[in-house]
This record gives structure tokens, sequence and C-alpha cells, in this order.
């Protein structure tokens, strides 16, 4: 045969194992007449009558009864490749390497919670966080990277993504400073000097569309790659900056060295929040390992919070 068809590989299966034209063709779904077809083409494919009449049933030939397990198996194996099945995937046993590429902050306050979820269930697995130099899908299209984690951008129309959780941003100072002494107004907030957090190296930030409404600019001394810099140049001088409340709140406070003489406010004015999110290429969509890590990340952000 030139061409092989694989439906009769299954037919085959079913017929050796239930010896019955009828009862292979109520398994298959199928009408008796076209189960009998198909065996008639199974006959002239393999050069043997497979099975044969004894008395009222059917009994099958030293060809046929030879081919039996091998034929389950290779149908077995077929469905496998065919109709992959997640719960295959033992985890246990997994031996990979998986690279997550995520700033600086992401990484402090959720991959510990993470390797040691990872650690527990796969032993095997290994995890490479990747900085983030800049939103780019390249990475990701070309398998550099297997799961990004940010705020979306202008990424590439194919890439998934997945809501991970929601943040908002507050302000932050060191414990004492003049600015906590007196209500906090949008003309008290802009007249302090300012410590940006940026990778790309602006001084605008999330909050100066919200402080122009108020016909206010801030007064930018210093621009840091990220929130961790920023804060603690905050911590040790005079200067205000701006992070993610995940920063500074929950199981991240005083995380960091040299944190804890920091002190969070509530802007004076309002800024848009931003929703973290997990984001990867089609490619990996259905890959079984792929899918537990991303379920592993979204469990360990819920649990953090």
């Amino acid at each position: 045969m030139d061409d092989i068809d694989l439906n009769l590989l299954g037919a085959l299966d079913v017929l050796l194992a239930e010896e019955s034209v009828v009862g292979a063709a109520r398994k298959l779904g199928l009408s008796a007449s076209a189960m009998s077809r198909t065996l008639a083409r199974l006959r002239s494919a393999t050069g043997d009558p497979l099975l044969v009449r004894a008395g009222r049933r059917l009994v099958p030939t030293p060809r046929a009864a030879q081919l039996r397990d091998q034929v389950h198996a290779l149908a077995r194996d077929v469905r496998r490749v065919l109709s992959p099945d997640p719960d295959d995937l033992d985890i246990a046993t997994l031996d990979r390497t998986f690279t997550i590429r995520a700033n600086e902050g992401f990484v402090e306050r959720y991959s510990a919670p993470l390797v040691a979820r990872i650690t527990e269930a796969a032993p095997r697995v290994r995890i490479r966080f990747a900085p983030k130099p800049q939103k780019d899908a390249g990475p990701l299209r070309e398998g550099l990277i297997d799961l990004e984690i940010g705020v979306l951008g202008q990424s590439a129309p194919e890439i998934r993504t997945q809501t991970l959780f929601r943040d908002d941003f507050v302000g932050a100072v060191r414990a004492g400073h003049p600015l906590l002494a007196n209500p906090i107004t949008p003309e008290r907030y802009a007249a302090c000097k300012h410590v940006v957090a940026s990778r790309r190296g602006v001084f605008a930030g999330p909050v100066d569309v919200a402080l122009e409404t108020f016909g206010l600019t801030r007064d930018v001394a210093v621009v840091v790659p990220g929130f961790s810099d920023a804060l603690r140049i905050a911590g040790q001088s005079d200067l205000v900056t701006l992070v993610p409340r995940s920063c500074v709140t929950g199981g991240n406070a005083g995380s960091l060295q040299g944190m804890e003489g920091i002190a969070m406010f509530e802007l004076p004015v309002t800024t848009t929040g931003i929703a973290i999110s997990a984001m990867w290429h089609p490619r990996m969509d259905a890959d079984a390992g792929h899918r537990w890590l991303r379920g592993l990340v979204l469990s360990v952000c819920k649990m953090r919070g």
C-alpha cells in the first residue's frame, strides 16, 4: 500500500479484539455493512483472511493471531500521538529547563515560593530567570524563553496571555520624611524631588499625566533601571519614588535589604492600574509541561496576592 489509512489500524485492533464484525461495528459506532467493507479492505491490504468463520463465530487466522498484540500496541501509540493526554505527564520525573523572563520585582516577590513548589513536585526541573531589557516578542517566537511575565504592551498578535494579578501604584519615602508630616496634596507631592524607575531611562512615569491635570510637574532628580533601586535610594535620602503596591506590601514588605525603613503612602492623584500577565507563544499552548508551569505560576501569584 502506498497510502496507509490509519483508520484501518484502529479497525483491525477492534476486530481482532472482538472477533466479531457486529461487535466491532458496535464498538466503533459503525453499521455492520460498513464494518464488513472495512474487513474486506484489511484482507486486501494484508493479503490474509484475518478472520474466518468457524460455525457461528469468527476465529483469527494464524497471521491475525500473530499480529494481535503488535496491532494493539501500534493503535495505542497512534492514539497517544494524535490525541495527547496531559495526564500522561509525570511531573516527578520531568527533566526540563524552563526560562522565564521577568523583571526584578516579580523575581524578588515570587521566585522563592515558585521555586519551592517546583522543587517539591518536580526535582529534576530547572528554572532560569532572564532579565527584561525591553518588551520584545522575539525571544518567545524564537523559543529562547518559555514564559514572559509583565505588563502587556505592543506584543505580537499571536502571543497567548493570562492575567496573573492586578496592581496599582503607591508612593514611597524613607520613614520620617517631611512629606509625611502633613496631608499629602498634589502640590506638596510634586514639589518634592523624585527618583524614577524606568528600564528605558525615561524621566516621565504613570503619575505625570495625572499631575498635568493640576498644572503640576515633578522634579525628577534620578532615573534608575528598577523599582528596588528606586526604593533603596528613597530609603536613604529625601527623594520620593513611585512603585507598584506589591513591592512594599504583603509578603514582599521588608524582604529587600534596607527596605525596613520605607514608608508607603497613597498617591494624591489617580493613576491607571496595571495588570501583570503571563505571555507565551502558541506553539507551547498544548505542551503538557508548559501548561503545568503556567498553572503553577498562576497558583503562586494568587497565593501571594
